[in-house]
């Protein structure tokens, strides 16, 4: 494959790009979803005493589902890559997506020579996912913190 090879890199955008809008849609919306219940639990009444403890059970448990999300992505990637035949099965597929989407990348597994920029947008589309991710944990701190705050100066 030749770096200038535009039919064989066509292919690769015309997957890639609506997997990453797709992934960076439903992050948005999944992120969207556990910030309102995030701003519900912790934005109420709180004891006092208790809300530290409480800030620290939810966040915990945000940053889980953010995780199950980035999961649930990389899911979508290995189903791609599956039904594009890059890689002989979704056990491998799955790894793959995800050392992509982490940027990790893994030492012994390729992507077929056809579908080999995929994994670069791929990994493009994980830097904009923990990108979203990151933001989103510092505006839920950002907007519940402020409430234990007031609760300790009482």
């Amino acid at each position: 494959m030749g770096l200038l090879d535009l039919s064989t890199w066509s292919d690769n955008w015309a997957w890639g790009l609506p997997l990453i809008v797709l992934t960076v849609v439903t992050h948005v919306c999944g992120l969207g979803l556990i910030y309102e219940r995030v701003v519900y639990i912790l934005g109420g009444a709180v004891e006092r005493r208790r809300f530290l403890l409480k800030f620290a059970v939810v966040m915990s448990v945000a940053a889980l589902l953010a995780t199950v999300l980035h999961g649930l992505e990389a899911v979508l990637w290995g189903i791609a890559y599956r039904f594009l035949g890059s890689l002989p099965n979704f056990k491998i597929a799955m790894l793959y997506s995800l050392s992509a989407m982490t940027t990790y990348g893994h030492a012994s597994l390729y992507l077929a020579a056809h579908w080999q920029l995929m994994g670069a947008l791929e990994a493009l589309n994980g830097m904009l996912l923990f990108g979203l991710t990151t933001a989103f944990l510092f505006a839920m701190i950002q907007s519940v913190w402020p409430v234990g705050a007031r609760l300790r100066r009482r």
